[in-house]
């Protein structure tokens, strides 16, 4: 899969190239049982904020093993090659429904940007979740940045 300049600064900027890493690299978490039909990707830094926010929930409890489960077992680090290309690995595209005899057929993948992280998609899957509704389905007229209104920070 091909990540766009674009996405790769932002990537490049959340994890600290050393010897051992010169390579740009990220996490994808495919966890989030099967409704979830996306992954998502993380910087490295974003990441480890991510497993210290579980690292913070109570031992033992059920939300700490869930999401110990779902966000840290179900994800895989990638390195980002110089041409800006991942190797997607089997349980990300078995995730995403990219079997090898698709992939042959031509079966693209979606990145979109969503806040602090990527979410990655099979495209025709992306496609229709987030398709345009009907205009007799959509009569939401207000603007959209209405929705922040009880943020007191000014946009």
């Amino acid at each position: 899969m091909l990540i766009p300049a674009t996405f790769r600064r932002i990537l490049e900027r959340g994890d600290e190239r050393t010897p051992d890493t010169p390579r740009t690299r990220v996490v994808i978490i495919y966890g989030g049982g099967r409704s979830r039909e996306f992954c998502e990707i993380y910087t490295m830094q974003m990441a480890e904020r991510l497993a210290a926010k579980v690292r913070r929930l109570k031992p033992g409890s059920e939300a700490r093993k869930r999401a110990e489960r779902e966000l840290l077992k179900r994800s895989v680090t990638v390195e980002i090659d110089d041409d800006g290309r991942v190797i997607l690995p089997n349980q990300v595209r078995e995730k995403l429904g990219m079997a090898a005899d698709e992939l042959k057929d031509g079966v693209e993948a979606c990145l979109a940007g969503v806040g602090n992280r990527l979410e990655l998609w099979r495209g025709d899957l992306y496609r229709e979740v987030n398709a345009p509704l009907p205009e007799e389905e959509d009569e939401d007229t207000s603007d959209p940045l209405g929705l922040l209104a009880d943020d007191d920070e000014e946009f």
